[in-house]
């Protein structure tokens, strides 16, 4: 992988630095906001992830943020709180980020977090570059109102795109579509999404549906249903 992180603590980036050569990853270390993002702008296509602090001098992480996913919204990006900001935690994530680590974290963790990103981002691409030139007809999931290809990675519902859905986005539809009516705990959508068996915050799941409901609701009648005390569901049965 080909790393930016923009973090503006050096000794936590003297520490990554050495795991992330003992996993074979470049990485460039960005120590503000404003040179964070000049530095992706320089080259969009470069990076395979992004690790942004939200605490940034000179420009703040959350606008840093913005500025990514006005340019990419599909570079995975991790973010880096305070465990005491729940509230940015959140809003990161509506604003795109894929997932967060808060502060103080282990090196591991961390790691753990970016390879499980990785791997899902890497299945995208490879699914993506594979589409067949009839594929575009073909639906992995369909009923008379909803169709997804998982190649192209298209979604819509009743006739229209369900468009700019970030790779988590659409894996997040695609598992609950492919099970219609079936009840997902956050839990295992964390293991089913996100690749977390044993760590993880049920939060990045919540912020996660509440942006592809509204992505969905822009063309059409809501189809992802929460169950209460449960989790959720897709059901386009009552969609006219």
């Amino acid at each position: 992988m080909n790393i930016l992180m923009i973090e503006d603590n050096e000794s936590v980036c003297e520490m990554m630095q050495m795991f992330f050569l003992n996993e074979g990853w470049e990485v460039s270390f960005k120590y503000d906001g404003q040179t964070g993002i000049d530095a992706f702008l320089e080259d969009p296509q470069k990076w395979n992830m992004i690790i942004l602090d939200l605490n940034l001098p000179e420009v703040d992480g959350m606008v840093v943020a913005r500025k990514i996913r006005e340019v990419s919204s599909t570079v995975p990006l991790i973010m880096l709180t305070a465990r005491d900001s729940e509230s940015d935690q959140v809003i990161g994530l509506e604003i795109g980020a894929d997932d967060y680590v808060t502060k103080p974290f282990s090196p591991l963790t961390l790691t753990a977090r970016m390879k499980a990103l990785h791997r899902r981002s890497d299945l995208a691409s490879v699914s993506s570059e594979t589409t067949t030139q009839d594929s575009d007809t073909e639906f992995d999931v369909q009923t008379s109102r909803f169709q997804m290809n998982t190649k192209t990675r298209e979604a819509y519902l009743n006739g229209k795109e369900i468009s700019d859905l970030t790779p988590k986005e659409f894996d997040l539809l695609y598992t609950l579509a492919n099970k219609p009516r079936q009840v997902f705990s956050r839990e295992k959508l964390l293991e089913l999404v996100w690749d977390y068996q044993y760590f993880g915050d049920e939060r990045t799941v919540d912020a996660h549906i509440k942006k592809l409901r509204q992505k969905i609701e822009k063309i059409g009648p809501q189809v992802i249903q929460t169950v209460w005390g449960v989790g959720y569901k897709f059901d386009d049965s009552g969609v006219e």
